[in-house]
């Protein structure tokens, strides 16, 4: 069995006493030991993770051209609003004497009566004239506004527009020499001028050669005008008596 030597494990009786050599177990061999040489490796260190580079864009410093529409917007002249004025107030009547049509301002704003001193001195003026003093009235007065309500538009171009509209209406059904503008709102709406074309003679276009007087209530209330129209009728009473010839 190849047994070098046999020790038991506790002391038997009667037995020769054992060997010390034979006590000592023999160490076994030691393996050797085989030692790897370890490479050595060199880390080296990771780079920096680059961050992604986000481009802003920012506005370019040449400033882009505007649109045509834009560009027209802003060149063009800022319109002032247009503001309504209110409507004027007066009433007129047309009369004919003779070669001349008469367009004289209502001072009560009625029909003329034939006691009226308004009228009496407007047939003073036509006999003074050498025109017929008993005027033919010629439809019914024209009174402004037209509507008392509405959203028509009812200023004085309007006005204006109106009167000369009804004066060439008029004009074309017989000849007129001249025509008699009497008070202010007459000479304003049959035409474009005011008080200071007063006792002139005024050439309007559709309408031909107008005289321009200070209405009857005036010249009732400041007798001293009255001077100014006898000039002013003088230079041109041959218009119309040329015409009666």
């Amino acid at each position: 069995m190849q047994v070098v030597s046999w020790l038991p494990r506790t002391e038997l009786p009667f037995a020769a006493p054992s060997r010390p050599e034979l006590l000592v177990l023999p160490e076994p061999p030691a393996e050797p030991v085989i030692t790897r040489p370890v490479a050595k490796v060199a880390i080296a260190p990771s780079p920096p993770v680059a961050r992604p580079k986000i481009e802003v864009p920012r506005p370019s410093v040449t400033p882009r051209p505007a649109s045509k529409a834009v560009a027209d917007v802003e060149a063009a002249p800022v319109k002032a609003k247009a503001v309504l004025l209110p409507p004027p107030r007066f009433a007129l009547q047309l009369l004919r004497a003779g070669r001349c049509l008469v367009l004289v301002e209502l001072p009560t704003g009625s029909a003329f009566q034939s006691r009226d001193p308004a009228y009496l001195l407007l047939k003073d003026m036509l006999r003074a004239a050498g025109l017929p003093d008993s005027p033919q009235i010629i439809g019914e007065p024209v009174r402004w506004p037209l509507l008392r309500r509405g959203s028509v538009d009812q200023g004085p171009e309007a006005a204006r527009e109106f009167v000369q509209g009804f004066l060439m209406a008029r004009l074309e059904e017989a000849e007129c020499a001249c025509l008699w503008l009497v008070g202010l709102p007459a000479v304003r709406f049959a035409s474009e001028a005011n008080a200071e074309a007063f006792n002139s003679e005024l050439e309007i276009e559709g309408l031909g050669s107008a005289w321009a007087l200070p209405g009857l209530e005036l010249l009732m209330d400041e007798p001293q005008r009255k001077a100014d129209v006898w000039q002013a009728m003088r230079r041109l009473m041959a218009r119309w008596k040329q015409n009666d010839e």
